[in-house]
């Protein structure tokens, strides 16, 4: 029986509230779950009930909950200086100084960002720049942008045309012209061929990319854009051969390369960025999320100077944003960057926290209901399979990976259903304690998950 202030949050939810994502009249009924607080890798409702945050919010509380370091910085900047606009040859001091302490951070070839206040934004901010760049260059042909089937690049017009997702796509007439898709580097969708080694798919799948620029012309495609890791695609983790491949097919055609690291970034890999694990060099990228690990909205693209230096050329440029450069929101991200240097949470996560993470959830392939149980750095996926002998996958019609969600949540853990996989990215600043209290409360709801499946006669 839910409490009475519970209830009255959830009337009101019903009443006012639009989720995003969401079946609203499904939540409705239901009724939404209340977050209250949280602390560290700890959520907690409305009921007083303790959750294991395994998603990191939505990707984004890096540095977990209740950093006061944080706090502080916002709340001696709003004191100050709540608000100015970048406009009318404006700036305001967080925003410059940010702009230097991400130059420092990120690799080389960028010293120069554009601020927008989420990730959408930011893609579509790229897609502008992108064009504006072959504009300038005399080569107004070159406007096509190259993504992958099941990409997530947001929720925008732009950033669900370059996503690669059936149901964005559907809703919207998506996506607009001018974007093409490649598949994505996940055999288990391509299929891999007898005899193939997951290397050799790698180049396979990036050979994709190739097989597009010469379909449409190289003289028509502006760029390619990717996840380093694919997110919410279901950490979809390519061949180790997939990303030095793409590199050499967009520096053979003279592509533009963009790395989305807005889930990637700010240390979830175990390098600052994930083009850095990959071991590319984009001309853009993609940030957002854990800049401020989700304190205050923050997002904007990373320019390198082959790029600006174009882009310098060309006069204005006629895009932007009331909250581009918003001085709270860049105060957060100083502070945010400054605990983790502080902290040397980038190392602790390459030399300590991803190696105990990788051994203790990839130990779930041994369950009955698990195949593909695999991490990267802060980010893992499993497989949620009907029969492991053949490979035989659950009907969509199942809906396994919402039964195995519902157990989650019902024994105090936050994991993420993608179709039949369950998804995770935790905090970077989880314990090795907490890494072993994820898992066995994973392996609880998988158990329970086998449990039902068998006595509704699925398996």
């Amino acid at each position: 029986m839910i409490n009475v202030h519970t209830a009255k949050l959830q009337q009101l939810d019903a009443a006012h509230y639009m989720h995003p994502f969401t079946d609203f009249k499904a939540l409705a009924a239901q009724g939404s779950r209340i977050i209250t607080n949280a602390s560290g890798v700890y959520v907690t409702d409305s009921e007083g009930h303790q959750i294991l945050d395994a998603m990191s919010g939505l990707w984004c509380v890096n540095m977990g909950y209740g950093q006061q370091a944080l706090v502080d910085a916002a709340t001696k900047q709003m004191t100050v200086l709540p608000f100015y606009n970048s406009f009318f040859n404006t700036a305001v001091a967080p925003a410059i100084e940010l702009a230097a302490l991400l130059a420092d951070v990120t690799p080389p070839q960028f010293n120069h960002v554009f601020y927008s206040s989420s990730g959408s934004e930011s893609n579509d901010t790229i897609l502008r720049m992108v064009r504006r760049y072959w504009d300038i260059l005399g080569q107004k042909q070159r406007k096509t942008i190259i993504s992958r089937h099941n990409a997530y690049h947001g929720s925008t017009v732009a950033g669900a045309s370059l996503g690669g997702m059936i149901g964005m796509h559907e809703h919207g007439d998506l996506p607009i012209p001018g974007i093409v898709h490649i598949g994505q580097p996940y055999y288990r969708e391509n299929g891999l061929p007898l005899g193939v080694t997951e290397a050799e798919f790698g180049v396979i799948a990036a050979s994709w990319l190739e097989d597009k620029i010469l379909e449409l012309g190289a003289d028509k495609v502006a760029a390619f854009i990717g996840e380093p890791v694919q997110g919410a695609g279901g950490v979809i983790i390519p061949p180790a051969t997939y990303w030095p491949e793409i590199q050499r097919i967009c520096d053979k055609y003279g592509i533009l390369l963009i790395s989305d690291e807005v889930i990637c970034g700010f240390g979830r890999l175990g390098t600052w960025f994930g083009c850095e694990t990959m071991g590319t060099t984009p001309d853009f990228m993609t940030f957002a999320k854990g800049v401020t690990s989700g304190y205050i909205p923050l997002g904007g693209a990373m320019v390198s100077d082959r790029v600006a230096k174009v882009l310098f050329e060309g006069g204005d440029f006629n895009h932007g944003y009331t909250y581009s450069g918003h001085p709270v929101a860049c105060a957060v991200a100083i502070a945010n960057i400054k605990l983790m240097q502080e902290l040397d949470i980038v190392n602790t996560v390459k030399n300590s926290t991803a190696p105990y993470l990788k051994q203790a959830f990839e130990a779930l392939n041994d369950h009955p209901l698990v195949v593909d149980a695999q991490t990267l750095g802060m980010v893992g996926g499993l497989v949620l399979i009907k029969n492991k002998a053949t490979g035989e996958l659950f009907d969509d019609s199942v809906g396994v990976g919402m039964i195995c969600r519902g157990h989650c949540f019902g024994n105090g853990l936050i994991m993420r259903a993608v179709g039949n996989r369950m998804i995770i990215a935790p905090p970077l600043t989880i314990s090795h304690a907490e890494i072993d209290e994820l898992v066995r409360l994973a392996r609880l709801a998988l158990d329970a998950t086998y449990a039902d499946l068998q006595t509704a006669g699925v398996i």
